[in-house]
C-alpha cells in the first residue's frame, strides 16, 4: 500500500475519532444516553468498511482505472447492506427510528463517505494516462 494511502487511513482514523468525541459531547450536552444505539460499533464498522474499500480500490487503481467508479459504487452498496443487516433491525425494533439512532450511524457514514470521495478524486486527478 502506498504511503499516501496509509497516511489517509491515519487521517480518516483521527477525523473519525474527533467526530466521535464531538458526537459524544453533543449527546452529553443533550443529556442523552452516550453509548447506546450501537454508536461505537457504527464508528468501528464505518472505519473498517472505508479502509477496506480504499484498499480494494487502490489495489485495482492502476489495473482498471476506468472501473474505479463502479468499484466504489459497489463498495457503497455493500455499506448499505451492512447497515440493513447490523443496524437497521436494532434501530427499527420499536417501529420508529429516533434521531439519536439515525445520527449514530449517519455521522460516521457521512464522514467516511466524504473523506473517501475527496481522497479518491484527488488520486484520480493525479493519474497519468
Amino acid at each position: 500500500m502506498r504511503t499516501s494511502n496509509v497516511r489517509f487511513l491515519g487521517f480518516l482514523f483521527a477525523t473519525l475519532l474527533l467526530f466521535f468525541i464531538a458526537h459524544i459531547g453533543v449527546l452529553y450536552f443533550l443529556e442523552a444516553p452516550l453509548f447506546q444505539n450501537r454508536i461505537i460499533l457504527s464508528y468501528i464498522v464505518n472505519y473498517l468498511l472505508a479502509s477496506g474499500l480504499l484498499y480494494f480500490v487502490a489495489s485495482n487503481f492502476n489495473k482498471q482505472a476506468s472501473n474505479t467508479a463502479f468499484i466504489f459504487l459497489l463498495g457503497s452498496g455493500i455499506k448499505f447492506v451492512i447497515f440493513f443487516v447490523l443496524f437497521y433491525p436494532h434501530y427499527s425494533a420499536d417501529s420508529q427510528m429516533q434521531t439519536n439512532e439515525f445520527a449514530a450511524f449517519f455521522v460516521p457514514y457521512a464522514t467516511c463517505l466524504t473523506l473517501e470521495v475527496l481522497f479518491l478524486s484527488k488520486e484520480l486527478n493525479n493519474q497519468s494516462y
